[in-house]
């Protein structure tokens, strides 16, 4: 059956992220507000880019808490502080501007002040005491009204169990040992690692994610996917998975991926004959993989590397397969669905020409191969720095074929300023890159026919401000959590007492931390997430045996999955809002397709050859890829329940228990895997070759 669809019937994006996504739900502003905040927003990200290049000798004590002071000025200008302020045009109340100032005001008094307070350590004064109680409760509404109640109640829970702990050690100093920890030590507290790795890095991929988006390449991936797999059988979904895919490589949302792409996706796969509920499932199912896939990853992925002391280069690389073996997993249950079915793709003739489009657009793929080509000799802030000059370049690329030379020369004069710089000058490498930006936002003063304009380059930087806030702020909260972990040894008492009790099943273990992943992420942020579970929960896995990587992998993933597990499964629930399907059951499916994100965590947790870890030979790695391939194909096919027709009960046990055996890398399960796929493969193929010669006879 084929839906009609009209374009009045697809919910407005912008008015559906207000609505599911936190992040998104900011002030009307119109006229002179909406300037004056986007100039401001602007400035935040400049500011942010300088900090990472010119200015990034800065001391941590210095660059922190500015940066968060900033964070807190534009948040409370951003975030209404009800939605009965949010309904109102152009209001900001008084309380919201004091706020505003406040937060500056406190926390630029500490990167004053900071050599003298750090000197008092545990013995700070009244006067620090005070404004280090007003820093954290400004920090926490903000956390209320950007990223909800659910991450306030966590905290606090923390928080209450660190003032017991030092109650019981010393009442009289109690409070002063609590907000200096939480407050002014850089080891502990807001300040801690989660907050470092937002500014030195995550801050910078954000605003990178938006420069991506006004170049116009989420268009381009979505035209890339409909040349492969549009005109195939059930194309807009398989268009939906791998664009949803290529956008997930940097965007880290999985809502707004959802709603990005899904509005357009969607509609399309309700048109060709998919129900409304498989056609979200699709979209939020994929979208939610966006986080998982390298080489970005989502915020989280930084925090692991800060956290565990493992290169990012490493943790993406291990990242590759199973992101892979996901998407595949959706990519193929999308086909026999279709099959089963008995849905078509597009029209060929509609579908793009897939060389003939990346000679058009390919050179927008290139800030994407300058990062992972960067990532392999810089840091991850610089890499994104160079990946966002790039993306400047290419947007100033002309297409008027009569003024090649404003069409060619403006994008050769920013890259010709950084090569003098930093090579000739030798004025510093990251001097050099800001300078070239900087031009290379003067240059589209005078670009035509370029993508880049003078108002695109601002709103690409106010879109990574607006987007960054939330992301911070939950950073800095997450600081709080690892502060008292830090501060009462909490994490070392839990080892201590659950790995014993752990040790009889290791899977239980796994079982737990998977069960607490998900409900924890069904109010949290991805990334607040993870660094709960990494400082909790990851270092029991640890301490039984689990390799550290694949301990703080499967903490990522299962933090991730949350947001399409019912009953809280908000990408399920921005896709059911677009397809108007039931969002209960748009969850439920969206799980259905994702059950590879449900299997793998526990297959590389056990066995973590499947993330190319103690690998030793390229015969290993190939085999263990196409093993997990096939295994996932097993999978797909035993979950939709079809291969070349409807199979039985049997079959399917056979081919999902076949599935997971050839995942897990070992010779024996990999044998005994094919032999249990093969069987309801044959036999399906044999079923058909009497179906067609049945007439014949």
């Amino acid at each position: 059956m084929t839906h009609s669809l009209h374009h009045s019937d697809t919910p407005d994006p912008a008015k559906l992220l207000q609505e599911l996504d936190r992040d998104s739900k900011s002030r009307t502003l119109t006229g002179g507000y909406k300037t004056a905040m986007t100039v401001l927003f602007v400035l935040y990200s400049v500011t942010m880019i300088a900090m990472a290049l010119v200015v990034s000798g800065a001391t941590q004590y210095t660059r922190l808490p500015v940066f968060v002071g900033m964070t807190l000025f534009v948040g409370y200008l951003k975030y209404p502080a009800s939605k009965r302020d949010a309904l109102r045009d152009n209001y900001f109340p008084w309380y919201d501007i004091v706020l505003a100032v406040a937060s500056l005001g406190v926390y630029f008094y500490y990167a004053i002040a900071q050599q003298k307070v750090i000197q008092m350590a545990n013995r700070i004064g009244t006067l620090q005491i005070v404004l280090g109680i007003v820093g954290i409760l400004l920090l926490v509404e903000l956390c209320r009204r950007s990223t909800g109640i659910p991450l306030i109640v966590v905290v606090g829970l923390f928080t209450v169990y660190g003032a017991w702990w030092l109650t019981n050690n010393n009442p009289k100093t109690a409070l002063r040992n609590l907000i200096y920890n939480l407050f002014y030590n850089l080891n502990c507290g807001i300040f801690s690692s989660p907050i470092t790795v937002c500014a030195s890095f995550i801050v910078l991929f954000i605003i990178l994610g938006s420069f991506l988006e006004k170049t116009g390449i989420g268009t381009f991936f979505v035209d890339l996917a409909n040349s492969v797999a549009g005109a195939s059988v059930g194309g807009p979904a398989k268009v939906a998975v791998i664009s949803s895919a290529l956008m997930g490589m940097y965007s880290g949302s999985s809502v707004a991926n959802t709603v990005g792409s899904g509005s357009i996706t969607i509609p399309t796969m309700k048109k060709v004959g998919y129900k409304p509920e498989f056609s979200a499932a699709v979209e939020a199912a994929a979208s939610t993989g966006g986080q998982i896939m390298p080489p970005i990853m989502g915020a989280a992925a930084f925090l692991m590397a800060e956290i565990t002391g493992i290169p990012y280069a490493t943790i993406v690389v291990a990242a590759i397969l199973p992101a892979v073996l996901y998407f595949t997993g959706i990519f193929l249950m999308v086909h026999f669905e279709a099959k089963r079915l008995g849905l078509k793709g597009l029209p060929k003739g509609t579908m793009p020409k897939f060389f003939r489009l990346l000679a058009r657009s390919g050179y927008l793929l290139l800030p994407v191969i300058i990062l992972v080509i960067c990532m392999n000799y810089y840091t991850a802030g610089m890499s994104a720095c160079f990946a966002i000059l790039f993306a400047l370049i290419i947007s100033l690329i002309g297409k008027d074929k009569h003024d090649l030379l404003r069409s060619v020369g403006l994008p050769l004069i920013p890259l010709a300023t950084l090569v003098i710089l930093w090579q000739v000058v030798r004025v510093g490498m990251g001097t050099s890159v800001f300078v070239a930006m900087v031009v290379a936002v003067l240059c589209s003063f005078l670009a035509k026919s370029a993508i880049l304009t003078p108002r695109l380059a601002a709103e690409g930087l106010q879109g990574g401000a607006a987007s960054s806030i939330g992301v911070a702020v939950a950073c800095a909260m997450a600081g709080i959590i690892s502060g008292v972990v830090s501060m009462t040894a909490l994490g070392t008492t839990l080892v201590a007492v659950i790995v014993p009790l752990a040790q009889k099943s290791i899977f239980l273990a796994l079982f737990c931390t998977m069960l607490a992943c998900i409900v924890l992420g069904m109010g949290v942020p991805t990334t607040a997430n993870y660094v709960i579970m990494a400082t909790i929960t990851a270092p029991i896995l640890v301490k039984m045996g689990i390799p550290l990587l694949a301990a703080h992998m499967f903490v990522f993933y299962f933090g991730i999955v949350a947001d399409i597990t019912p009953p809280v499964a908000l990408a399920a629930y921005a896709g059911s809002a677009i397809a108007h399907s039931n969002p209960l059951k748009t969850g439920v499916t969206a799980t259905k397709l994702a059950i590879g994100a449900f299997i793998i965590p526990y297959i590389f947790a056990l066995n973590p050859q499947l993330l190319f870890i103690n690998v030793d030979s390229v015969f290993k790695l190939v085999s263990i890829m196409c093993t997990s391939v096939i295994g996932m194909a097993g999978i797909s096919m035993g979950m939709t329940g079809f291969i070349r027709s409807k199979i039985v009960w049997w079959m399917r046990i056979m081919l999902l228990v076949g599935g997971v055996l050839l995942i897990d890398p070992d010779p024996i399960t990999d044998l005994v895997g094919l032999l249990l796929i093969a069987i309801p493969f044959i036999s399906q193929i044999i079923q058909s070759r009497k179906a067609k010669a049945a007439p014949a006879e």
